[in-house]
């Protein structure tokens, strides 16, 4: 029998939102009372509103606000969370107001934590599930309100339609009660509750305050086969005031008296200035002050300005000595580094299967060796990192786009030495994020600088060179690999050593510096170790590189590199085993049916690009295959060689077991394979003297519009778990780049960006 809550404000109260189908085993670990308490709703109604969860308020008038707790960054988020309480709720998406709402653990990311689970995705059985079912109640007992990890909408596919269910169920049952009819006699229709016998209606604005304090059962789920929301694509919900230029974005921040700030972080990342003279930044026309930061994340200058052009010619006049570096200081000596850590026992091993020792000892096939490398990248979003910050009657409100907003809300907090209830963050749009505003680092600036400022607002603005050599990089990565092929088969042993910085150490240490770090990092593996192949003798290891240079999240983390070592690697077997690379690829993975995904994926991508047919000289077309974030992903692409290289056209197959908005899928589809052509066309970050070389744009390349290919996808939905989109379709673009390449001129390209071995048509 389903059990009754009292639907008022102030909790959550249905048994989704506590995730307690999932919590058990992982009460145990955590603790029950944490993992099961309750979370404050942190709404509160205004005036003729009533509050039904943290995701939904009905007012009188009729007005449906639904709380969309992600950060929207172009990713079209909003839209698609929107759509899944307007399914339950029987309205259309038109109809709602969309509101970002406060940091709140109400809104706690758990798919993104059972993502960071070790098992790979396709193993279910009950060790893998208790593991992730302690990292999904993690989520909860942390309180991590973020966006990241392709998890927005796996996280929200119970909660939103539950929110939307929910508020229904409450509404016919108030409707029923005033008409003094069953409930089940009643329907719902167009924001309205009807009785169809005496043809009365109530909309749900006239219903709404009786029906948040009333007792409803918990509902049931629509099925996807009575969907008339979800599963077509919906008007995005941002797009009018995207192409109106509204200010929506952290950058468009405009306040009464407010100042203009940039700052003036050391180029060597964790050294301090020796010495420093502010004369001639002081003297800048417009500059009132210059100011030292010194914060977890970085130590420098901040300057504090009438206008942002003045606060940057500010930064560009101050003469600094800075402090030497603690990490290898040029490319030369990270490449040493690499090679030290992968030339060293293993920190871990999450996939260690068979014999592999024994299966190179006598080997019963060819033995193939390779080596793979890549260096660090920068996020580069268009949007340089920005905040505003107003500190005033011991309130700190700080207006900026965050992939985090509580762990601003606590960082920020701590540095101004108040209470994180006296923080503000208010959420705007993301000008590009890709895990870069998951970071803190820009609002913490800020919030140094608001402290000088005596109660008025100032906004922070850096410039592109300040962001371009102070992010927290994608890191440099080496990978060795071998592995024993037979004539005309799968490989039967395969060794794979992959060495990196850690992302999670090198997060964590500035963000929680306090806090204790242990476990292998399996960010340095994702992508290599958990693909779908079954091999006997199977080895995959991850060597920790200690390289002080800040890394971080960038778009599908270590899959990025990982999808290109393994892959790559994927080809040249194939080409040893005398097989094809799909041939190879479906050998690879045998008649497993938990990978029949992929296998239909493959297939779905060599018909879609005439994989099997002659190819036309100067032309070649590359496969490859990525499960990554829940969803797998087959592309082929084709280029053309005649000249230097053009990406012509790319194919992408792709199940998510479930698509909500297929429009909005097939453009991340789109936008992750452009991101991951992008770091193969030109992308790197190098240095020298400890310092970052890259700029701008100019030396740190985008794809332009005239080297993006033809996109054709395809949507599959057999999987039966829902994956992730907004990363998905970027590890497999290099790779498959790469094979396009070797299939038309024979040339095998084992580092990136290709640039360095090959030439791009530029258009």
């Amino acid at each position: 029998m389903a059990r009754k809550r009292r639907s008022t404000a102030g909790k959550i109260v249905r048994r989704t939102f506590l995730g307690l189908g999932a919590a058990a085993i992982g009460g145990v670990a955590l603790g029950v009372w944490a993992v099961r308490r309750e979370v404050d709703n942190p709404l509160s109604a205004d005036a003729g509103e009533a509050v039904f969860n943290p995701y939904l308020k009905i007012a009188e008038d009729g007005t449906i606000t639904v709380i969309t707790p992600r950060a929207e960054m172009g990713q079209g988020v909003h839209t698609t969370l929107a759509a899944m309480v307007a399914e339950e709720l029987d309205v259309a998406t038109t109809d709602l107001t969309l509101e970002t709402g406060p940091p709140s653990a109400a809104y706690y990311n758990s798919a993104m934590m059972a993502e960071s689970a070790f098992p790979p995705h396709f193993e279910r059985g009950l060790a893998a599930e208790a593991q992730r079912t302690m990292m999904e109640s993690m989520g909860k007992v942390l309180g991590l309100q973020v966006t990241g990890g392709s998890s927005s909408i796996i996280d929200g596919y119970d909660k939103m339609r539950e929110a939307g269910a929910t508020a229904r169920a409450a509404l016919v049952s108030a409707a029923a009660a005033r008409w003094d009819v069953g409930a089940d006699t009643l329907q719902t229709m167009q924001g309205r509750v009807v009785h169809p016998a005496s043809d009365r209606s109530f909309s749900y604005g006239e219903l709404a305050l009786d029906a948040a304090t009333v007792e409803v059962d918990t509902p049931r789920l629509r099925a996807r086969s009575d969907w008339k929301v979800l599963g077509k694509s919906q008007p995005r919900a941002e797009i009018e005031r995207k192409v109106t230029g509204a200010p929506i974005f952290g950058i468009d921040v405009d306040l009464p008296s407010m100042l203009y700030g940039t700052v003036a972080i050391s180029p060597r990342f964790g050294a301090k200035a020796i010495s420093v003279n502010m004369d001639a930044a002081r003297a800048v026309r417009g500059v009132q002050d210059v100011v030292e930061i010194d914060t977890q994340t970085g130590s420098g200058f901040g300057i504090i300005a009438d206008n942002t052009w003045a606060a940057f010619e500010g930064a560009r006049a101050l003469e600094v000595e800075w402090g030497p570096a603690t990490y290898p200081a040029d490319d030369a000596a990270i490449d040493a580094a690499l090679i030290s850590a992968i030339e060293a026992e293993p920190s871990h091993a999450l996939m260690d299967k068979g014999d592999v020792d024994a299966a190179f000892t006598d080997p019963q096939g060819t033995v193939v060796e390779a080596e793979y490398a890549v260096p660090y990248l920068a996020h580069a979003t268009m949007e340089p990192m920005n905040a505003t910050a107003q500190f005033a009657d011991n309130t700190l409100t700080i207006w900026t786009g965050t992939q985090a907003p509580g762990i601003v809300q606590s960082r920020c907090a701590l540095l101004a030495g108040i209470d994180k209830e006296n923080v503000v963050v208010n959420q705007l749009f993301l000008g590009g994020g890709f895990g870069r505003r998951g970071e803190v680092d820009y609002s913490l600036y800020a919030t140094a600088l608001a402290m000088h400022v005596q109660g008025r607002p100032i906004k922070v603005t850096w410039t592109r060179e300040e962001d371009m050599r102070h992010d927290t990089y994608r890191p440099a990565a080496l990978g060795r690999f071998r592995a024993v092929v037979p004539a005309n088969g799968a490989a039967t042993a395969v060794e794979m050593k992959i060495a990196a910085p850690s992302i999670i150490a090198s997060v964590v240490g500035r963000t929680y510096p306090d806090l204790p770090m242990g476990g292998p990092d399996k960010t340095i593996t994702d992508g290599a170790y958990n693909q779908p192949v079954m091999i006997d003798n199977h080895r995959v290891s991850g060597h920790v590189a200690d390289i002080a240079i800040p890394t971080g999240f960038w778009r599908s983390v270590g899959n990025s590199y990982n999808g290109f070592f393994h892959e790559g690697f994927m080809d040249e077997m194939a080409e040893a085993s005398g097989l094809d690379p799909l041939a190879f690829r479906l050998a690879m993975m045998g008649d497993d049916a938990r990978l029949a995904p992929a296998r239909l994926c493959l297939e779905k991508v060599s018909q879609m690009s005439g994989f099997a047919q002659p190819r036309a000289a100067g032309k070649g077309i590359g496969i490859a295959h990525v499960l990554s974030f829940g969803s797998w992903v087959a592309m082929a692409v084709q280029v053309d060689t005649t000249d230097d290289i053009q990406i012509e056209n790319v194919w992408i197959a792709a199940d998510p077991g479930t698509v909500l908005d297929p429009r909005n899928f097939r453009d991340q589809m789109i936008s992750g394979a452009i991101f991951g052509f992008g770091q193969a066309l030109g992308q790197e970050i190098t240095f020298a003297d400890g310092r970052v070389q890259q700029e701008n744009f100019w030396d740190y390349p985008m794809l332009s519009m005239g080297q993006t290919p033809k996109f054709e996808i395809e949507i599959l939905q057999n999987a039966d778990h829902i994956g992730g989109a907004g990363e998905i379709g970027t590890p497999p673009a290099a790779p498959a780049l790469a094979g396009a390449i070797f299939d038309a001129t024979g040339q095998r390209l084992r580092r990136m960006p290709f640039t360095r071995d090959v030439a791009f048509r530029q258009v």
